[in-house]
């Protein structure tokens, strides 16, 4: 999963995406308002927290300019403004969620969570293919009932895929959504983990859930 933070205060900043990462998550950080709408719309971020008072733009615009261009992905704002009518406002703009600082940060995943089930239309945690289960929440992985391992990149590529299965990734939509901007990686880095993935997800198994689209990229789906 990749988030976006847009957070002024860089401690702060510092601190969410280091708890994030801790968590397997991709995080970019911005720490200007004039900055966040060339972020938001240079990824496709499976979620962005967003401060309101920021210098540059404020939160709220940012959101309003973001949604007039089409952009779907959910927002929660993380700010010290607690009155009703900025939480309304917020809300109204196509905001997710409206969250008050300080917030506890087991709270914030479980809101981080709620708003990824909700825009994929998700009812719970678990994404499921064929006897193949993934946890989002407790990052527990198994098949036909026996626990696969993985490591944090290998659950994060694997989670694209259930996200969107029976869809066709390309090699550079599953690297978007699994690393942020500082990654330099070679090119065949997904085909690597493509690898270690059906290894442990599919070896042994007569239905084979991982495949290749020659010339294109990848695709989860249990009715081949």
């Amino acid at each position: 999963m990749r988030v976006l933070v847009v957070e002024d205060e860089k401690d702060l900043s510092d601190v969410i995406k280091m708890e994030l990462e801790d968590e397997g998550y991709s995080c970019d950080c911005c720490l200007d308002g004039s900055d966040a709408l060339l972020y938001m719309e240079s990824a496709d971020y499976d979620v962005v927290l967003m401060d309101v008072m920021l210098p540059g733009q404020n939160g709220f615009d940012i959101v309003r300019s973001y949604r007039s261009r089409g952009g779907r992905a959910p927002i929660l704002f993380l700010t010290a403004r607690d009155d009703v009518e900025d939480r309304v406002r917020g809300l109204d703009l196509g905001a997710s969620d409206y969250i008050i600082k300080p917030f506890s940060f087991q709270e914030l995943l479980a809101r981080i969570r709620a708003a990824v089930r909700s825009q994929s239309g998700s009812t719970g945690n678990v994404y499921t293919a064929a006897d193949l289960q993934l946890n989002i929440q407790t990052h527990e992985v198994s098949r036909a009932g026996k626990a696969i391992r993985l490591s944090a990149k290998e659950f994060a590529i694997l989670e694209c895929l259930m996200k969107n299965k029976n869809t066709v990734l390309t090699r550079e939509a599953i690297e978007n959504s699994v690393y942020d901007f500082d990654y330099s990686g070679g090119t065949n880095v997904i085909d690597v983990y493509i690898r270690y993935l059906r290894k442990k997800v599919d070896e042994g198994f007569d239905k084979k859930l991982i495949h290749t689209v020659r010339g294109y990229g990848y695709v989860l789906k249990e009715d081949a």
